[in-house]
């Protein structure tokens, strides 16, 4: 059974970064074809897809959040970890990392799909 959890501040001001880390457990996150997004939900809103590293370290963002996100990984901790710059309160949202399957290639980009596995979700306010 493949876990996941979310760790990092819960309260970030305005105009600096938003760090978070998933930790990963009951599987490896360099286990082909497997996929590791993180996905947010701000109040009173849908899912956002933000990004995704895949199991050879190549990764795909959102264009909408492309210029502000980096995620990154720590193989020999079985992690992966969202960095999301010059954050507004519009960024405030319970943040998720989960588990997917890369479905193809475009231009180096991994795609994924089919969703398997969720953290619980960490709350995050951006406010001064």
């Amino acid at each position: 059974q493949v876990q996941l959890q979310e760790s990092g501040p819960g309260l970030v001001k305005p105009s600096q970064t938003l760090s978070l880390t998933c930790t990963v457990s009951g599987g490896s996150i360099t286990t082909s074809y497997y996929a590791w997004s993180w996905i947010r939900q701000p109040p009173g809103k849908g899912l956002e897809w933000m990004g995704v590293i895949a199991y050879d370290g190549s990764t795909y963002y959102s264009p909408s959040l492309k210029s502000r996100t980096s995620i990154s990984r720590d193989t020999s901790k079985n992690q992966f970890s969202l960095q999301l710059s010059s954050v507004t309160p519009e960024d405030t949202a319970v943040y998720y990392c989960a588990r997917c399957e890369v479905a193809t290639y475009y231009s180096g980009s991994p795609i994924p799909f089919m969703y398997d596995y969720w953290g619980q979700g960490t709350q995050v306010t951006a406010s001064s």
